[in-house]
């Protein structure tokens, strides 16, 4: 994967990181004032963007994001606006991970419900959850809230070369180079979750799709970047439409 290495607009990346907030609240992917989204603005991915300590998604606004520099982290895990199971995850995944320019943390419920099983991987049965063939990292030592540094640092180290953690018994997290591809593959995420789930639901036996169709699905998935951008470009002015007061 390719990852930009020039540091984005701040005003814009403060404009998407808060539509993909009111969006997924919009969803009901968001957990009551908790779990956090985070946007590198540096190329270093030592300064980053994130939402402050128990804002509810539906509210949060550009101006609302609070800006975090890793080299002043004495300070930031003592202001009041910091969460600190926000700061153990997201601070560890931008100081281990700097191509990981956007990081989303979730508790949807669908998602959620996969990591709590024995086998939380999503197998592949529709085009959805094929999206995830042999591609999500798994958590299997959920031990409490992520609410230290040397949690957040195991957590960091466990994607290697993937870009999605199935946390167990916990929820997810997916990391992008942008916004709107780490917004859709969340969305994706749920969605096949939600899929498989029912599918489970019916007790009758799954119809697994062969390897060679999910991995050649998988890489189309791959290769259609610029659907998930325009998907939630497209989220943007449902926003625009109904109230555009995320952009200030």
């Amino acid at each position: 994967m390719n990852h930009s290495t020039a540091a984005p607009d701040e005003r814009q990346l403060r404009i998407d990181l808060a539509a993909a907030f009111r969006i997924i609240a919009k969803f009901g992917m968001h957990e009551a004032v908790a779990n956090h989204f985070s946007a590198a603005v540096s190329a270093d991915g030592r300064k980053f963007l994130m939402n402050p300590k128990w804002r509810h998604f539906s509210r949060i606004k550009a101006s609302d994001l609070v800006l975090f520099d890793l080299d002043d982290a004495i300070s930031a895990k003592d202001r009041p606006d910091v969460d600190p199971t926000a700061w153990a995850i997201h601070g560890q995944m931008h100081k281990q991970l700097p191509h990981a320019r956007v990081v989303m943390h979730l508790h949807p419920p669908f998602a959620t419900t996969i990591t709590s099983l024995a086998d939380p991987n999503i197998k592949p049965i529709d085009q959805n959850t094929a999206r995830y063939f042999n591609r999500l990292a798994i958590d299997e030592s959920y031990a409490g809230m992520a609410d230290s540094e040397q949690e957040g640092a195991r957590l960091a180290r466990l994607p290697g070369n993937k870009s999605r953690l199935m946390m167990g018994n916990h929820g997810v997290l997916v990391t992008a180079n942008t916004v709107g591809e780490a917004f859709d593959d969340i969305y994706t995420l749920e969605r096949g979750c939600q899929v498989l789930v029912q599918a489970y639901a019916t007790g009758q036996p799954l119809r697994v799709l062969p390897d060679h169709v999910a991995e050649d699905t998988a890489q189309d998935w791959e290769r259609i970047t610029d659907f998930s951008i325009a998907h939630f470009e497209e989220m943007k002015r449902v926003l625009d439409a109904e109230d555009p007061s995320y952009e200030h």
